[in-house]
């Protein structure tokens, strides 16, 4: 079948004048493709069938090449039995009824729960700032905010006594987001024993406030809780967003409903949430094979 590629190749050369980079790559693939229906025993272009297209997608698969990878790799075989087909080289395209691989999001990453008492416990003692940076973390955990949500909150979206937050989200829209009784501890202290220091007799209303008694900025929340983490003995690469990964896959870990997730975190489409159900699913095969007899 060398022929036939090579007639592809010089076809992508002349009629698509395609860079050097580009026809090297779709030579790259028809080669392994070729090589995979050889050891297949297909001795021509008129035999490939759609099951011989997906049995070599399903090696590539098999060999840990991603999604990405595999899709690019389809490209080719499209573009090449596309060609064969419309020469008349070919009775049939055998790609045309294959979808793509789907490139399925990556799990986000996510600290353990001992991996989170280890933080939340760092900030101690009763400076202004050490009440802060508890606060914020307690805060974070307890709710699952994003980071602009946390540094942008405002006293008048604080309701102590009823212990819940009105979060002004994506968009505008508005959520309500319970607080947790350590959570609201810890912002109570800070609100009654250390912003007044860090507001420095200023007038508003913004409640993480940094030295200078400014509202503190995501980069210095996110630097902040680089700090911590360090002093908790967490080296490996964590941001702001880890603790709110942490808050929907620890619920879940603990029999929540998806439903009531997606409404804490804000997500106005259910499947942007149900990417943590693969995330405790790879949780509970991870603990399987660790602990399993036979895992």
């Amino acid at each position: 079948m060398n022929p036939e590629l090579d007639q592809f190749l010089s076809y992508l050369v002349v009629e698509k004048g395609l860079s050097k980079n580009t026809l090297e790559a779709y030579g790259r693939d028809l080669a392994r493709y070729l090589d995979f229906l050889e050891d297949q025993g297909v001795a021509a272009v008129a035999e490939i069938g759609t099951a011989h297209v997906i049995g070599y997608l399903r090696q590539l698969r098999d060999r840990g090449l991603s999604a990405r990878s595999r899709a690019r790799s389809l490209v080719s075989l499209r573009q090449f039995h596309r060609y064969l087909y419309r020469e008349g080289l070919s009775a049939n395209d055998p790609t045309s009824r294959i979808e793509a691989p789907k490139n399925l999001p990556a799990l986000p990453k996510t600290l353990s729960q001992d991996e989170v008492e280890r933080l939340l416990a760092v900030p101690t003692g009763d400076t202004p700032l050490g009440l802060r940076d508890r606060a914020m973390l307690e805060v974070l955990y307890a709710t699952g905010l994003r980071v602009s949500e946390l540094v942008g909150l405002r006293m008048s979206q604080v309701h102590r006594d009823a212990g819940f937050l009105r979060v002004l989200g994506k968009g505008g829209k508005q959520r309500i987001v319970p607080l947790g009784e350590v959570a609201a501890d810890a912002l109570d202290a800070y609100l009654d024993s250390g912003r007044p220091f860090l507001l420095k007799g200023q007038n508003h209303d913004v409640i993480f406030l940094n030295r200078s008694g400014a509202g503190l900025t995501r980069q210095g929340f996110w630097k902040m809780m680089r700090r911590r983490a360090r002093e908790a003995g967490i080296f490996r690469d964590i941001s702001p967003h880890s603790l709110r990964h942490s808050f929907a896959t620890h619920l879940l870990e603990n029999g929540a409903d998806l439903r009531a997730v997606q409404t804490m975190l804000g997500h106005a489409d259910i499947s942007t949430t149900q990417i943590y159900t693969h995330v405790t699913r790879e949780r509970l095969r991870q603990i399987h094979q660790t602990h399993h007899p036979r895992g």
